[in-house]
Parts: C-alpha cells; structure tokens; sequence
C-alpha cells in the first residue's frame, strides 16, 4: 500500500515595502502595465495592486490620444 505523502505548501514571504518601491511604484503608475511593475517589484500583481490603492496611486493606463477625424 503507497503512503500518502502531505506536501508542506511554501508560506508566504512578506517584505515590508522601501521608499525605494513606493517610488518606483509611483514613478511607473499609469505608464506601464500592472503585470511589469510588479515583476519590477519582485511582487505579486495583486500586492501592487493593493499597495497602489492603500498609497492612493492609481494603476489605469492613460489613454493614448486619438488622431482626430478631417472635417469634410
């Protein structure tokens, strides 16, 4: 009969955040999307993203400007 082996499950490595993140959080905010920040980072998207809305950073894209339309 196969013993039935528990895997132990990694915990969780929390670091506290540097002036150093929180100004590069800020620096890339609305400029870069959320997935190559937090790679940046060295953090989870959904840290960055948490961290964003505590600090009151907003992660939204700027919208790229249209080209207006000629009047004809």
């Amino acid at each position: 009969m196969a013993k039935i082996v528990a895997r132990k499950t990694k915990t969780p490595v929390r670091r506290p955040w540097s002036k150093d993140d929180l100004r590069l959080l800020k620096g890339m905010a609305r400029k870069e999307p959320l997935a190559k920040i937090a790679k940046s980072l060295k953090r989870t998207e959904g840290a960055t993203r948490h961290k964003a809305t505590l600090v009151g950073v907003s992660l939204r894209m700027t919208p790229k400007k249209r080209a207006s339309a000629k009047k004809r």
